[in-house]
């Protein structure tokens, strides 16, 4: 089984849980590799999305931050399930807030949503500053996945300062193990 890693805008950087994992505990993981990190468009993630699924060895899990979200629950409505194990999304924004800059994501702006074909988890925040508890709960009912919220993680991202997210390792092995995926790594 291969992780794909879908992190948001302008990737994650060294100090995000994501480049954590795939440093420290997810050596095998494929990151995505868009030509857009900073203007994203969603055609070129959804092609870098495409790509890492055929470089993957045997099943994939997705392992999404942020816009990463939005781009894989979009590939997931035009793509086959075949392959895909299931989805863990970590803190996407709101596309409907305020906050969320159209003007440099409007290929994200107004996608439909569309319940997921595959096994999925989204993780929120109850202090995210791109998304509230509602917007997420808002957005777990669209993509027909449950939520877990946890308590005062920002944007669950470098700047919220965890390290190697501990709790979200354990969350993940938890999915993993809802999947009957417990010994895959």
């Amino acid at each position: 089984m291969t992780f794909v890693i879908i992190p948001g805008l302008d990737g994650s950087d060294v100090h995000h849980w994501q480049s954590r994992w795939s440093d420290e505990w997810l050596p095998n993981a494929i990151r995505i590799q868009p030509s857009s990190w900073s203007a994203p468009d969603l055609a070129d993630w959804s092609a870098a999305i495409t790509r890492a699924v055929a470089d993957a060895a045997g099943d994939v899990v997705f392992i999404t931050h942020s816009l990463g979200c939005h781009a894989i629950a979009h590939w997931l409505a035009g793509a086959p399930a075949a392959r895909i194990r299931g989805t863990f999304m970590v803190a996407p924004p709101d596309p409907l807030a305020p906050t969320f800059p159209v003007d440099r994501l409007p290929t994200f702006a107004s996608l439909p949503m569309v319940a997921l074909s595959v096994p999925s988890l989204l993780v929120a925040s109850t202090d995210d500053p791109y998304c509230t508890i509602d917007a997420a709960a808002r957005l777990a009912d669209g993509w027909a996945t449950p939520l877990i919220t946890l308590d005062r993680l920002g944007h669950i991202n470098s700047e919220s300062n965890l390290g190697s997210w501990t709790e979200g390792r354990h969350l993940l092995r938890a999915f993993l193990a809802g999947l009957g995926l417990a010994d895959s790594f």
